[in-house]
């Protein structure tokens, strides 16, 4: 194991060159749903989780790709889409994303590359490939905490008063 951080679930190495997220096992753990069923409602929880996914990963969305399964998608959907910064990728062409998510790996094994599934053969595929693979649930409650840290405004303390602070303020209220 030694000092090297990229293998163990959950820690993101430090110079990621992608973060390649499973997006309807993401969208899943992260409980956003559209309040329409069929496609329209599939399309509305996407556009919510890709809204959720700017406002989680900030700068990070240039270098993240969320692919979702297609095989069976409605006319008219595209196969690549940008949304934002985020680029969306549907597996139209694959039986699942999780095909096109391994094919991707395969053609690029980088070990900074970061893989966001719950779905055992995508992580499996990761870690072949000296990716990090990282949990749903897992990724979104660290990027969630994340989040809600910075949005915390930081309360400062005042330094604590020295030996000559203490009596100068005696001084001062005449103690």
């Amino acid at each position: 194991c030694g000092g090297d951080d990229r293998r163990r679930p959950g820690k993101v190495p430090p110079a990621v060159t992608m973060i390649i997220i499973d997006g309807y096992n993401l969208l899943h753990a992260s409980g956003i749903f559209g309040d329409e069923r069929g496609p329209r409602g599939f399309e509305q929880s996407r556009t919510a989780l890709l809204d959720h996914l700017l406002e989680l990963l900030g700068p990070e969305a240039e270098r993240t790709l969320v692919v979702f399964d297609a095989a069976h998608a409605p006319d008219g959907l595209p196969a690549r889409l940008q949304h934002g910064p985020l680029r969306v990728w549907f597996a139209r062409e694959y039986p699942d994303a999780d095909s096109l998510i391994e094919e991707l790996l395969e053609e690029d094994p980088d070990r900074s590359n970061v893989v966001v599934s719950s779905d055992r053969r995508v992580q499996v595929a990761a870690r072949r490939q000296r990716a990090t693979a990282v949990g749903s649930e897992q990724w979104l409650a660290e990027r969630r905490a994340a989040l809600r840290a910075a949005r915390q405004p930081r309360e400062t303390k005042p330094p604590e008063p020295g030996p000559d602070g203490v009596e100068a303020w005696k001084r001062f209220f005449g103690l």
